[in-house]
């Protein structure tokens, strides 16, 4: 089996990151599907497609919420984080080789801190952009991209407009600081670790002075 990884959610300031992992036995049988990097596909494309994928081959997924990421971020960097969940994500299917998407400068580094994590042998390929690169890994980003992106909307229900949880979207930012000033803490949702957070945090508190 040959898999890719990927992972979506990294660098959101709410909800989960969530990391997938799809498989295949030879990379042609991906061939017929217009499969890419997911941020470069529309949502009804990446729902289409995520059907798809699910329907023809192996999937892995794992996810940790924002209060994982805060307990994992106090024992190791985010990119140590992300290694551990890709190689949980390929343990999930055990396949001979496989493409991940490096979360480090260092691509061949980040490979051989996900092969470490591995209890099995397995031939990892880190590479920068692997998701535009490699059709496997691409097919892992969109399975990646619409699981978070549903727990987006789930988390929608509960909280209202939340925006996309990246600190870049004022919807989000708007969101955070309308809950703190309500609540006085940041939602359960939210990265706690984030310094996005800590300065809205700080900011919000000022104003009660």
């Amino acid at each position: 089996m040959i898999c890719g990884v990927d992972e979506a959610g990294k660098g959101s300031v709410i909800g989960p990151m969530v990391v997938a992992a799809v498989g295949c036995r030879a990379v042609e049988d991906l061939a017929a599907l217009p499969i890419r990097d997911s941020k470069a596909l529309r949502p009804k494309q990446r729902e289409e497609l995520y059907g798809l994928i699910f329907r023809d081959f192996a999937i892995a997924i794992v996810t940790i919420d924002a209060a994982g990421i805060d307990e994992a971020r106090s024992r190791m960097s985010m990119n140590a984080c992300v290694a551990e969940l890709h190689a949980e994500a390929l343990m999930g299917l055990r396949p001979e080789h496989a493409y991940v998407d490096a979360c480090d400068v260092n691509a061949e580094r980040y490979g051989r801190t996900v092969t470490s994590h591995l209890d099995f042998p397995c031939a990892v390929v880190a590479e920068h952009r692997a998701d535009a690169r490699h059709k496997i890994v691409g097919a892992a980003s969109v399975i990646a991209k619409v699981t978070r992106d549903r727990a987006i909307r789930e988390l929608e229900q509960q909280y209202g407009r939340i925006g996309s949880g990246y600190p870049s979207d004022p919807a989000t930012i708007e969101f955070l600081r309308n809950y703190m000033r309500e609540h006085g803490n940041p939602p359960p949702c939210a990265r706690r670790s984030w310094k996005t957070v800590a300065n809205l945090y700080q900011a919000t508190m000022q104003d009660y002075l």
